[in-house]
C-alpha cells in the first residue's frame, strides 16, 4: 500500500497520522514545504520519501510536482487531513486515477454554500443563506435574509473570520474586516447550543462516531478574550439529547456522498428541541479533538483513521468510558507568563481526572487568542459522568488563571 500523504508534518497533529499510517502497514510518501532536513526524527522514520515543494497552497504546482515525483510508482492513495489541503489531494487522485472522494465530493465539503444546498436538497434544516462576493451582495443577502446573521469565508476552517451580525451598521463594520476573502457564506443565525459530530467512516458509514458539546458556542468565544473555551466529548450517545444530531448527521454524510476517512461537523440543537445543521469538513477536527476521542474510548484514531483509509477495517473497541473536557486558557495581560494561579489547589483536589496538560511555562510569550483556539495551553480531564466532567471544566475555567507581563 503506497501513500501519497500531503502535509505530514504541519499541522503538528499530522506526523501523529504519518504514525498511524507506517504502523498499519502503508509506506508513506510525504509532501510539504519544509525542507527534510528540518523534519522530526520521530517523523522521518515513518516516511519511505519526502517531496519539498516551494508553496505547499499553490494546488496546481502541487499537483503537477507530485504527479512527476510518482511517475513510474505505483500509487494507492493519496490522503490529506488539513481542512485546506483536501482539495489537492481529491485533483491528485483524479490524476492518478487511485480511489477515493472526487474533486466533485469534495466541494461538497469546502465550498459552505455547495453544502448548504446539497444538504437542503436531502430534505435536511440548514440555515438560509447566500453567496457573497462584494459589499453589496452581503447588504442585499442581509436584506433578504434578515438579522441577525453570520458572515463567514465560503471555504474557511473553525471561526476564523466569522462574525456574528445584528445589523446594518455591524454589518458594515465586519466588511471593514474582511477585504482578504474572496467569497463568504452570509446565513441565518442559528439560536442554540453547539454540538460537533466526528466520524471515521469506511464507505460512507461511521465506523467511529462522537458527540462533543462546546461550552460556550464557538462564536461567543472567539470575540470574548476573558472565556476559558471548553469542549466535552459526549460519553452516552444513546441519550435522547443527542439522538436526532446523531440521525442528522449520519443523513449529511449520505447526501454530500462521503467516502472514506474522518469527517468533523458543526450542528445546533435549537430551545424547541429542533436540530440544524451547520457545517461539515471531510477531514478531523482540530485543537486536540481526536485526541479527546482517544481518551473518550482509550484507543488510537490516528491509527485506526489509517487502518481505514487504507484497508476498510476499523479494530479498536469503541465501547465509550469518559466524558472528555478540554479547557483552552487564555493569560491575562500581555507580554510573558509571569504566573498561573489556582492550578496547584486543583491539581492536589483532582488531579487523577487530568489526562493531559500543556500551558505555557512561566516566562514565555504569551500567543494571539485570536489566532488559535488552543491560545496559551490547555488542560484535558476525563470522568464517566457527565454533571462531574463539566463541574471540573468548570472549575479549570474559572479557577486557574495564567497572567502575563
Amino acid at each position: 500500500m503506497k501513500v501519497v500523504f500531503l502535509a505530514p508534518s504541519y499541522p503538528p497533529e499530522m506526523q501523529q497520522y504519518t504514525r498511524g499510517l507506517a504502523e498499519v502497514g502503508a509506506a508513506v510518501y510525504g509532501v510539504g514545504d519544509q525542507p527534510v532536513g528540518s523534519l522530526a526524527p520521530s517523523l522521518k522514520q515513518h516516511l519511505v520519501d519526502y517531496l519539498q515543494v516551494p508553496k505547499l497552497l499553490d494546488e496546481d504546482d502541487v499537483v503537477n510536482r507530485v504527479h512527476a515525483w510518482m511517475r513510474g510508482r505505483a500509487v494507492d492513495r493519496v490522503l490529506a487531513n488539513w481542512e485546506v489541503m483536501v482539495m489537492t489531494a481529491a485533483r491528485l487522485r483524479e490524476r492518478f486515477g487511485v480511489p477515493g472522494m472526487s474533486v466533485d465530493a469534495v466541494r461538497g465539503f469546502r465550498d459552505k454554500q455547495v453544502m448548504k444546498e446539497r444538504v437542503a436538497a436531502a430534505g435536511l434544516r440548514v440555515p438560509r443563506s447566500v453567496r457573497v462576493r462584494t459589499a453589496t451582495d452581503a447588504r442585499e443577502g442581509a436584506a433578504e435574509l434578515g438579522y441577525p446573521l453570520v458572515l463567514k469565508p465560503i471555504s474557511g476552517a473553525g471561526s476564523a473570520d466569522t462574525y456574528e451580525v445584528r445589523s446594518d451598521r455591524e454589518l458594515e463594520d465586519v466588511l471593514g474586516r474582511m477585504h482578504h476573502i474572496e467569497e463568504a457564506s452570509l446565513e441565518e443565525f442559528i439560536e442554540g447550543d453547539e454540538f460537533t459530530y466526528d466520524t471515521v467512516c469506511i464507505g460512507g458509514k461511521p465506523a467511529f462516531a462522537n458527540v462533543a458539546q462546546y461550552l460556550p458556542k464557538p462564536l461567543i468565544a472567539r470575540t470574548n478574550e476573558w472565556i476559558s473555551p471548553v469542549i466535552v466529548t459526549v460519553r452516552d450517545l444513546r441519550q435522547p439529547a443527542v439522538a436526532d444530531g446523531l440521525a442528522l448527521g449520519e443523513s449529511v454524510l449520505g447526501a454530500l456522498g462521503m467516502g472514506d476517512g474522518f469527517t468533523h461537523m458543526e450542528w445546533f440543537r435549537k430551545p424547541g428541541g429542533e436540530v440544524v445543521f451547520g457545517e461539515i469538513g471531510c477531514r478531523p477536527g482540530g485543537a486536540h479533538l481526536v485526541d479527546q476521542m482517544n481518551y473518550t474510548c482509550d484507543i488510537d484514531l490516528f491509527r485506526e483513521w489509517a487502518r481505514a483509509v487504507c484497508w476498510n477495517t476499523f479494530e479498536a473497541p469503541t465501547r465509550r468510558k469518559y466524558n472528555v473536557a478540554i479547557i483552552f486558557k487564555r493569560a491575562k495581560g500581555q507580554g510573558r507568563i509571569s504566573r498561573i494561579t489556582g492550578l496547584a489547589e486543583f491539581m492536589r483536589a483532582h488531579g487523577e481526572h487530568v489526562v493531559e496538560m500543556k500551558l505555557l511555562p512561566v516566562g514565555t510569550q504569551r500567543r494571539n487568542w485570536k489566532h488559535t483556539l488552543v491560545s496559551d495551553g490547555f488542560i484535558m480531564l476525563r470522568h464517566p459522568d457527565w454533571a462531574t466532567a463539566c463541574e471540573l471544566a468548570n472549575l479549570v475555567a474559572t479557577q486557574v488563571t495564567l497572567y502575563a507581563e
